[in-house]
C-alpha cells in the first residue's frame, strides 16, 4: 500500500472531529497545499518544496472533520496521467476520496481506470488558492470517490466563495442537494459525431448502455455537433499558451531550483528552466511559447473558436437535461511519449474543460462506464442523475 503514496502522513492529519466528513479518509495529489507536506507537483521545478499553508479546499475539508492520510504520486504538474497513481488508494480501499486537478479529463480518466466515480465540477465553484495549477481557465479540482454521496459531500464542503481568489465569479452558489430523477421526464443527449467515431467494440458497448436507459424510460435524443472534435484543438492551443505563461515563474529566481555554474543571468535562467521540466511538459511549453510569440494569430483564432464552441454547446446541449458520452478513448495509445498521444486520450473529456461544464464519470460492468455532463452550475442534478444510474445498474454499478 505504501508504494502508491508520494507521501503518507504518519500522524494522519485529522480534522476538527466534527462536521459532515468525520472520519472520511482523503488523499490529495501533491499540487494541493497541505501545510508542512511535500508539495512538489511531480516536477523537479519544485523539488524539496513543502507547503507553507493549507489550500482553501484543505482548510474546508479539515474543518468538516475529514482525515488527510497522504498524497499520491502524480504526473508532472498534473498534466496527463503518465506516472500518476491517482485513484489507486481508492482502488485498494485505503482512502475514501481523492482530490486532484482535472485539466483535460485527468480525474475522469483516472476514475475510469480504477472503476470509481470521477467528477469535474463546474468551473468557478471551487477556490484555486493553494493549488499548483498549469492551465488556469480550464482546470478544476476534481473529486474521485467510490460513491456519489461522497462526491456530493465533498463538493458541498469545498465549493463556495473565497475572498482571496479574485478569479471566482460573483455568482450565487447552486443547490447541491440530491434531487429526484424521473426517467420519463429526463432527456439524455448523445452526439452522433462522437458515437460514430468509436471503435466497433466500444460503439456496441455504448449502444447497449443507451438501450438499457431507454428501457428504463429515459428519452435518448441525438444532438448533432459537427465541430465537437475542435474542442481538442482549442484545448491544445489555448491550454499550451496558458501553461507556458504559468510556468514562467519557475525561473530559479521566484520559484524553482537554480543550476550552478551559469556565467550570467540569461544562462542561469535557461539552464535552470531546462533542468526544471521533463521532456513532455517542455514540448507543451515550447508549443505554447510558439503560439504566444510566433503565431499569435492562431492563438487569437483559437480563443475566438473557443467562444463559438461554448455558445454552440449551450445551444446543442440545451435540448437535453444531460449529455451522455464515453469517457475513455480506447483507440488512443496507452503510451504518452508525445503530445499527440496524450491529447488523443482526452478526445471525449476536454470539451468539459474548454466550456466549464461539470462532467461525471460513473463506472460500469466490464469497464463500460460512461460520462455525463450538464450545463454549468447544474452540478447537483448531474450528481443525482449519476446516483440514479448507479443505483439502477444502468450504465453503472451500485
Amino acid at each position: 500500500m505504501d508504494s502508491i503514496f508520494f507521501y503518507q502522513n504518519p500522524e494522519q492529519s485529522a480534522g476538527s472531529g466534527k462536521g459532515a466528513l468525520q472520519k472520511l479518509k482523503v488523499t490529495v495529489q501533491p499540487n494541493i497545499f497541505v501545510k508542512g507536506w511535500p508539495t512538489e507537483a511531480g516536477s523537479a521545478a519544485l523539488a524539496g518544496f513543502k507547503a507553507l499553508e493549507d489550500a482553501a479546499v484543505v482548510e474546508r475539508l479539515s474543518g468538516a472533520g475529514a482525515v488527510l492520510i497522504g498524497s499520491t504520486a502524480m504526473s508532472e504538474f498534473g498534466f496527463g496521467l503518465k506516472g500518476s497513481q491517482a485513484g489507486c488508494a481508492l482502488g485498494e480501499k485505503s482512502a475514501d476520496v481523492e482530490l486532484m486537478l482535472d485539466m483535460a479529463g485527468e480525474a475522469r480518466l483516472a476514475a475510469a481506470r480504477e472503476g470509481v466515480c470521477g467528477f469535474k465540477p463546474s468551473y468557478g465553484l471551487i477556490s484555486r488558492i493553494g493549488l499548483v495549477g498549469l492551465i488556469p481557465s480550464m482546470e478544476s479540482c476534481g473529486i474521485l470517490a467510490r460513491d456519489i454521496k461522497s462526491v456530493r459531500d465533498i463538493l458541498e464542503t469545498i465549493a463556495g466563495p473565497d475572498e482571496r481568489d479574485f478569479s471566482l465569479p460573483d455568482e450565487k452558489m447552486p443547490d447541491f442537494s440530491a434531487q429526484d430523477i424521473e426517467p420519463a421526464k429526463t432527456t439524455l443527449g448523445i452526439i452522433p459525431e462522437v458515437v460514430n467515431g468509436l471503435p466497433s467494440d466500444q460503439r456496441e458497448a455504448f449502444a447497449k448502455i443507451c438501450d438499457a436507459l431507454k428501457k428504463d424510460g429515459f428519452q435518448i435524443k441525438e444532438l448533432s455537433f459537427p465541430d465537437f472534435s475542435h474542442f481538442l484543438l482549442v484545448h491544445q492551443i489555448v491550454g499550451s499558451v496558458e501553461a507556458s505563461s504559468c510556468a514562467g515563474r519557475y525561473d530559479s529566481v521566484r520559484y524553482g531550483q537554480r543550476v550552478p555554474g551559469a556565467k550570467n543571468w540569461n544562462e542561469m535562467y535557461l539552464q535552470s528552466r531546462g533542468a526544471a521540466f521533463g521532456t513532455l511538459l517542455k514540448s507543451y511549453l515550447f508549443q505554447g511559447a510558439f503560439f504566444q510569440f510566433e503565431k499569435y494569430d492562431a492563438y487569437d483564432d483559437a480563443c475566438r473558436l473557443r467562444a463559438r464552441l461554448v455558445k454552440e454547446m449551450q445551444t446543442v446541449a440545451g435540448q437535453a437535461d444531460a449529455l451522455i458520452l464515453p469517457t475513455v478513448n480506447r483507440a488512443a495509445s496507452d503510451k504518452t511519449g508525445s503530445l499527440a498521444d496524450l491529447y488523443a486520450q482526452f478526445a471525449y473529456t476536454a470539451f468539459a474543460n474548454v466550456t466549464g461544464r461539470p462532467a461525471l464519470h460513473i463506472p460500469g460492468a466490464n469497464g463500460a462506464g460512461v460520462q455525463l455532463s450538464a450545463k454549468r452550475l447544474d452540478d447537483g442534478r448531474l450528481l443525482s442523475l449519476g446516483q440514479y444510474l448507479l443505483s439502477h445498474r444502468q450504465g453503472g454499478k451500485s
